[in-house]
C-alpha cells in the first residue's frame, strides 16, 4: 500500500466520524474557576449554585440539539427524557428550574461572556480565543 493509499484511507476514515466525535467544553464568565465533572453535575442538577464563592448561572443549549444530546451523555450521563423528567419533578416540589435555553452556540458564548457567574457547554469547535474553559470531556 503506498503512503498516497493509506493517507486517503486516513481522511475518508476521519470524514466518516459521526458529528459527536469533537469534545463537549464548558465555558465560563472570566470569574469562574475551573471545575471537575462532578462540580458540573451539580451545577446542572440544581444541587450547586455556587463554586468555591462565586455564584453560577447555567445556561443550556435548546432541548434535541446534538450539543445538548452529547452534554447529558457525557457529563450527567443522562438521557433528554430522563433530564427532563427530573427538572418536571425538581419544579412541582418546589426545588428550582432548569437552565435556561438558548438557540446556538453564539447565543451560549455571548451570555457567558457577558454575565458574571454564568456559564455553559458548547462543542469545542465552536472555542475562539478569550473563552474560559472551565471543564472539558
Amino acid at each position: 500500500m503506498t503512503l498516497l493509499s493509506r493517507i486517503v484511507g486516513l481522511c475518508v476514515a476521519l470524514l466518516a466520524l459521526p458529528a459527536w466525535a469533537a469534545d463537549i467544553v464548558v465555558i465560563g464568565n472570566s470569574n469562574v474557576p475551573k471545575m471537575d465533572t462532578l462540580t458540573v453535575q451539580k451545577i446542572y442538577t440544581g444541587k450547586f449554585i455556587a463554586v468555591a464563592g462565586v455564584s453560577v448561572t447555567p445556561i443550556a443549549m435548546k432541548s434535541g440539539s446534538p450539543v445538548r444530546t452529547r452534554f447529558l451523555h457525557e457529563f450527567l450521563d443522562q438521557d433528554e427524557e430522563k433530564y427532563e423528567a427530573y427538572w418536571t419533578v425538581r419544579r412541582y416540589i418546589g426545588k428550582g428550574t432548569p437552565p435556561v435555553e438558548m438557540a446556538t452556540a453564539a447565543d451560549v458564548i455571548s451570555y457567558v461572556q457577558g454575565t458574571p457567574g454564568g456559564i455553559g457547554y458548547i462543542d469545542a469547535v465552536e472555542l475562539r480565543p478569550g473563552l474560559n474553559v472551565v471543564a472539558r470531556k
